[in-house]
């Protein structure tokens, strides 16, 4: 488990996973594990390094199982990935991986459209994951994603009731965590209020991340949604990159740097250096050069008035 008493709200980066896969460019793997250095040096304790996925599917996460060995490297930092099956799954764990994240579409649609998994056919293969966790990786923890809980490009409109009641069987199965996913950037505050706290009355300690995607700039927003129902895990990306790819010329994820300050400046604590984690964008712009980056902070620096929580 985490050792993380001393922060109170704990960043997952998923730069390199949601970011980098969604980039058509490869960054080289020597590069990547610069990046992913710089990210832990700067205070980050939990980055999820990549997905395990076929290469000839997704070449930008070919490097996964390396990445993972890399990440085991640095001191304090939890290495988690994204598997979408069984075969992921078994290969994240042979890595050396400390946390896998099973994607779940709330939306069957999306699920269908996605992983071409039917409902019925996501469940057995959680079931799977979990069954050998248990008997071969009993320290390793398994979160379901559940993905489109806000709604759907293809759906549309996902009740909040296909949620919880998706969520119950995730836990069933026995997994550790179940995380919410604005996949498409349909969430609005009022919306993730009543989710997160339903999710939360329901699953007790199970209740796990948000993930959110700023495309309609509601990103941050919807983060102090979340903290004021007492969710303590939020995914960012570093630039923002990633995690849009149905809305061209949106944003995608929310900005890390942009995360930092709003948690920081309301006095609660990451454990992570803005500067040094401004700085680690350098790595990234030589892996993709051209990508845009996103992110206030980095243009307009924090300002005078600035004190990290610790020293409020």
């Amino acid at each position: 488990m985490h050792d993380n008493h001393d922060i109170d709200i704990l960043i997952s980066e998923v730069g390199p996973r949601d970011g980098l896969q969604s980039v058509k460019a490869t960054m080289p793997t020597a590069l990547k594990t610069a990046w992913i250095s710089a990210l832990a040096g700067a205070g980050l304790r939990e980055i999820e390094i990549g997905s395990f996925v076929p290469a000839k599917l997704l070449p930008q996460m070919a490097d996964a199982a390396q990445l993972v060995a890399h990440g085991r490297t640095l001191p304090g930092l939890f290495v988690t990935a994204l598997v979408p099956n069984l075969k992921g799954a078994q290969a994240a764990f042979e890595a050396g991986v400390q946390k896998i994240t099973v994607p779940v579409s709330v939306s069957e649609p999306h699920s269908l459209a996605n992983i071409r998994k039917t409902h019925a056919q996501v469940i057995e293969e959680v079931r799977g994951v979990i069954a050998l966790r248990n008997q071969h990786y009993p320290h390793v923890q398994v979160e379901a994603g559940l993905s489109t809980v806000f709604g759907c490009t293809i759906q549309g409109v996902v009740p909040a009731d296909e949620v919880i009641r998706l969520a119950l069987v995730m836990a069933g199965l026995g997994v550790d965590e179940v995380g919410l996913a604005d996949t498409v950037g349909y969430a609005n505050p009022t919306q993730v209020r009543q989710l997160f706290s339903r999710l939360r009355n329901e699953l007790g300690t199970v209740a796990g991340s948000a993930h959110f995607h700023n495309t309609r700039g509601q990103g941050l927003a919807n983060v102090v949604a979340a903290l004021d129902v007492g969710v303590t895990t939020i995914d960012a990306s570093q630039g923002g990159i990633g995690g849009c790819p149905y809305a061209p010329g949106a944003s995608g994820n929310i900005v890390t740097e942009d995360l930092v300050y709003l948690l920081e400046s309301m006095g609660l604590r990451t454990g992570i250096d803005i500067d040094r984690l401004v700085a680690a964008r350098e790595w990234l712009q030589q892996g993709l050069p051209g990508e845009p980056l996103y992110g206030f902070i980095p243009d307009a620096g924090v300002g005078k008035n600035f004190h990290y929580a610790k020293d409020l």
